[in-house]
């Protein structure tokens, strides 16, 4: 849903395709990993340590004890609503960098390049929110949808990632190969109804732009865990069958028109 253009195998998955929000004409070089060799990546956020007050790590906003310079430590608010009257908050470049020297990541180039990488965190996630909107608008008119929880699950493939490897493995030269560098899930919730929809997220690195720069793909669907969630990826399946099979007949009519 929401696709753009790609090579055959993102098209095959149907992601949305988002441009690095970075100057890479300007950048040393993109913090995200764009290694074409298949393995997971993870997402530095320590996403298993949550405040259940609000869903967010449980990171200081103090500096590392090997930590070189200061970072910021504002918070930037997305558009994404928790409720009625809040949204929810990014991590501060400090929060960032200490989930990765929990990790044991917090290296002097971690350090000069973390404030890009929660640009590209935040932006991922802005983007993200806008593929679950036009999910949610096909079955949820209103628009007061919350995110009302998430979960991050770095290095948890979801049963589509699997398949679209597994395609990858049998066909190389016509399906990726590269596993998607993060998964997310996330609950949203329809106050007007009082139901909850779980959203499933990958989030690929896509070739990049001719001149380097990165771009990212996000396959954004609700989870096959309930009837109505079942049959709006059906519908979605279905119209994007009819789209590319009318597609193939306007190619056709008009090969024959010049012929």
């Amino acid at each position: 849903m929401g696709q753009t253009s790609s090579q055959s195998a993102q098209q095959s998955r149907s992601p949305s395709q988002a441009a690095c929000p970075i100057d890479h004409k300007a950048a040393a070089a993109c913090p995200v990993p764009h290694d074409p060799t298949p393995k997971l990546a993870q997402c530095p956020m320590d996403h298993e340590s949550i405040d259940a007050r609000n869903q967010m790590p449980r990171l200081s906003q103090e500096a590392a004890p090997s930590q070189a310079a200061a970072l910021p430590t504002s918070r930037t608010i997305s558009s994404i609503p928790r409720d009625p009257a809040t949204k929810w908050e990014y991590p501060s470049p400090q929060q960032f960098y200490n989930a990765l020297a929990r990790k044991g990541r917090e290296t002097p180039e971690e350090l000069e390049h973390v404030e890009t990488m929660v640009e590209i965190h935040n932006f991922l996630n802005e983007q993200a929110w806008l593929e679950v909107l036009k999910w949610e608008k096909r079955a949820y008119p209103a628009d007061d949808i919350q995110l009302a929880r998430f979960k991050g699950r770095p290095g948890e493939l979801s049963p589509k990632a699997r398949f679209w490897m597994l395609a990858g493995w049998l066909m190389p030269s016509r399906f990726n190969t590269e596993p998607p560098f993060d998964r997310h899930d996330w609950v949203v919730r329809r106050p007007q109804t009082g139901e909850e929809v779980r959203y499933v997220i990958d989030y690929y690195s896509a070739p990049p732009e001719p001149d380097g720069s990165p771009v990212f793909s996000l396959d954004v669907r609700p989870a096959l865990d309930s009837v109505g969630s079942i049959k709006e990826r059906i519908a979605v399946a279905t119209e994007d069958v009819w789209a590319g099979l009318r597609e193939s007949s306007k190619a056709a009519d008009q090969t024959r028109r010049q012929t």
